[in-house]
Order: structure tokens, then C-alpha cells, then sequence
């Protein structure tokens, strides 16, 4: 099944398997009778010229193919989030509750452990997948606990929180993992913060370093606000576009899910507390193929000081949406992994994560970054960015940790909560 992530079109094109030899060599370096000829070999059975021209069109005509009428509706759309003022709450209804009602209710029971949930809410199905496997690690003590076991939430005993690390695999998957976080937040939130500055893992290719967005973020529970004003500042220091991948926060999820939560602790601590954004989408694509770190980029180097400049002014707490792993065969690897190989990965993530903890942005991009092809954290981006952004003398604690298994073929996301605190 093809879905475009990045909205262009919302239908979905399913393939027969015998097929994907075809289409996998759409990628316009081959003609037609190229890629027939080539297929031919691979299947072991003739493949006409008339069936990749077939599919190419059919392909196309959907806006799967990079041609003339997707290039077309891209910059249509793409005109139209360039003009709106508000990012709208794209997965709204399928990765969390659209009922303000229903969402608050999760958030607070499943989320945050804080009441049970009331008799209506048993009863009725949640959206989605609901199934999976997982072993989390209760960072406030360190025991090893079965899926269904809520992380303890402890005091932190460190200071004050500057910065958070959620998940932004999906709530229903995530939900304990979300609730330590936010749980730390909630607890140790300053009656007088009001602006986030949301670091987010970009899903889809981007261009230049880091993507800004001034647009409010809907919630079902009301909008995020963006912080405009410290927004232009930050693209004003930049020597880069920092608006080149702005379509990118149209449909990522990443800082959605962050705007979601944080939007429901705002105004569980009064209904009408403001809060603004600072919505960022931390790519380092280049970076991340070379395994080079950016310490040695001038543009890096010159956007983070323009954040830093922020956080001492406003006195701004830094939320990064960051997953960890993603192993197994929806990945690309040919199995899943047995009881010794998560034991294995458990172990690298927590030592990744320990580097995080000190604030050692350097020692943590090099540990990620030596095996990212193969564990493929999609968090690296924006926790790098975290960690060259806040105090150098901030110290992490992991509040928890989660390995979600896949209950049909055994894949797995990893993802951690964890806070700094100075």
C-alpha cells in the first residue's frame, strides 16, 4: 500500500505484490522499456511494455508519481498552508480522541494515571490499533516491568525542569511513555511559562537544516498560539531559508502530538492559561547521511544561539518529539528481533540515553549516528538539537523507557521520557 505522508493526496494505492519489481523502479532514470526488460529478468516471466506504461499512468493520474498533475496539486496546496494562519490538527480522530471530552479523559486515565476512567469510556472502543507487546524500564527506580504496568512517577529532586524529551510514536501505542513526560511537566511546570519551543523529528525530506512554522497548531482542546515575535527573530539570524520546508508541519506528526498534550496540561492548570510555540522541525538531513556532526556548521551553530538568545529571554521550556529505534521487518530487516537482540538494544538505547543525560550533545550524536542505519533512531535530530540548546549544566533523568512491539510481525519502535533539569 502507497500513502502520500505529506498530504498531497489523502487516497491510498494498493498493489499487488507481483508488481513491486515494477513500480520499485520508478525513479526516473529508466524508460519504460527499460524498466519491462529489467522486470522481466527479475520475475522470470515477460513484462510487457504496455502494463509499466499501464501503471506509470494510473500512478500518476493518483498523484503517486512525480509527474506534471502531482506537481501541480503540491503547489496548490502548498499555496494554500503558505496562506493560512492556523496548522490544522491533521490526525485528529485517528491517532488520538477527536471528542475534546474523550481526549482529556485519555489523556488523564490511560496517559497520566491521574482518575479512572468512567463507566462509559470502558465500554467503548479507542481508534486504531489497540494490540501490542512492550517492556518498559521504570526510570525512577530501574525495575523492569511487563506492558501492562504504569511507570511510577517520582519527584524529580533535581531543580527546575528546562527541557523534555516525549515520544512521538502514537498515543494509543504511547501512552505511559507520554504520561511520564508529561507527568514531569505537569509537576514541575513554573506557574509563569508560556513558551515551548517544540523540536520535532521531520518525517519527510528536508532541504535545509530546520524547518520554522508561524502558524498557530489547532488541538481539539483549542489552539497553540505561536510565538511570532520570537519566531522572526530566530529566522532572522538564520543564513538559510528557515521557512523553505515550512509544508513539511502540514501533516508531521511529531510536534502535533506535543501540541496536543501540552495543550491539555495549559488549561488543566486553568482554563484560560495562554501558552505559544515555537514550532521546529529539526532535519540535518546531510548530516545524518555523512554521520559528520553539525558542531562544525556555521548555520547550526548560528540557529542555535538564536534559540538559546530565546530561551534566556522568555524563559522557555524545550519539548523535543523524538522516537528512538525502529527495527524489524516493517523497517527492511529480514526478521524480528529475538529476546537476546531486544535485551541488545535495550542496552544501546540506554546508552545513547545516558549521553543524553549528561547533556553531551557531542557524545550522543556519535553513538546515535554509528549505527543509524541499522537502528534507525528518527529522534536524532531534534534531541541533538535539545542538548546544544539548553544549559550545559542541566542534567537529564530517564523517567521512562518502552520497547512497542508490533503484536502481528514483531517490529518495534523504542522511545523514551526524560527530563533536564538545572
Amino acid at each position: 500500500m502507497l500513502r502520500d505522508t505529506q498530504g498531497v493526496t489523502s487516497s491510498h494505492a494498493v498493489l499487488p505484490m507481483e508488481v513491486v519489481p515494477i513500480v520499485a523502479r520508478f525513479t526516473g532514470s529508466q524508460t519504460c522499456e527499460e524498466i519491462a526488460r529489467e522486470a522481466t529478468l527479475e520475475l522470470g516471466e515477460r513484462v510487457s511494455i504496455e502494463l509499466v506504461v499501464k501503471l506509470a499512468t494510473e500512478l500518476e493520474e493518483a498523484l503517486f508519481v512525480d509527474g506534471p498533475p502531482y506537481r501541480r496539486e503540491r503547489a496548490r496546496i502548498e499555496r494554500d498552508f503558505a496562506a493560512a494562519a492556523v496548522r490544522e490538527a491533521s490526525h485528529a480522530g485517528g491517532a488520538y480522541h477527536e471528542d475534546p471530552a474523550e481526549l482529556t479523559e485519555y489523556i488523564e486515565v490511560e496517559c497520566l494515571g491521574t482518575r479512572e476512567a468512567s463507566p462509559s469510556s470502558k465500554r467503548k472502543p479507542r481508534p486504531g490499533r489497540t494490540a501490542r507487546s512492550a517492556t518498559s524500564t521504570n526510570g525512577t527506580n530501574g525495575t523492569t516491568t511487563n506492558g501492562s504496568t504504569r511507570t511510577a512517577r517520582a519527584t524529580n529532586g533535581r531543580g527546575n525542569l528546562v527541557a523534555v524529551v516525549a515520544p512521538h510514536i502514537d498515543p494509543w501505542r504511547g501512552a505511559r511513555c507520554y504520561g511520564a513526560a508529561y507527568g514531569a511537566l505537569a509537576a514541575d511546570l513554573p506557574d509563569d511559562a508560556d513558551t515551548f519551543i517544540l523540536l520535532g523529528t521531520s518525517h519527510a525530506p528536508m532541504r535545509e537544516p530546520f524547518a520554522l512554522c508561524r502558524k498557530a497548531f489547532a488541538t481539539p482542546l483549542g489552539p497553540m498560539e505561536a510565538d511570532v515575535e520570537s519566531i522572526d527573530a530566530i529566522a532572522a539570524a538564520c543564513d538559510f531559508d528557515p521557512y523553505a520546508d515550512q509544508f513539511n508541519h502540514k501533516r508531521e506528526h511529531s510536534l502535533e502530538f506535543q501540541a496536543v498534550f501540552l495543550r491539555h496540561l495549559l488549561g488543566r492548570k486553568s482554563p484560560n492559561r495562554k501558552g505559544r510555540i515555537i514550532p521546529i522541525l529539526a532535519g540535518l538531513g546531510e548530516f545524518q547521511y555523512s554521520g559528520d556532526s553539525p558542531s562544525g556548521s556555521r548555520s547550526v551553530t548560528r540557529f542555535f544561539d538564536a534559540l538559546r538568545k530565546v530561551i534566556e529571554r522568555r524563559r522557555a521550556i524545550v519539548i523535543a518529539g523524538a522516537d528512538l529505534a525502529h527495527v524489524g521487518p516493517r523497517f527492511g530487516d529480514p526478521r524480528a528481533l529475538d529476546e537476546m537482540q531486544r535485551s541488545k538494544l535495550d542496552a544501546t538505547d540506554r546508552d545513547s540515553l545516558a549521553r543524553a543525560e549528561r547533556v553531551d550533545a557531542e557524545a550522543f550524536w556519535e553513538h546515535v549516528a554509528s549505527d543509524l542505519e541499522s537502528r534507525r533512531v528518527c529522534g536524532l535530530g531534534p534531541m541533538y538539537s535539545l542538548l546544544r540548546t539548553i544549559d550545559r549544566g542541566a542534567q537529564g533523568q530517564v523517567r521512562h523507557y518502552e520497547q512497542t512491539v508490533d503484536p502481528d510481525e514483531g517490529s518495534i519502535v523504542s522511545h523514551a521520557a526524560v527530563g533536564f533539569y538545572v
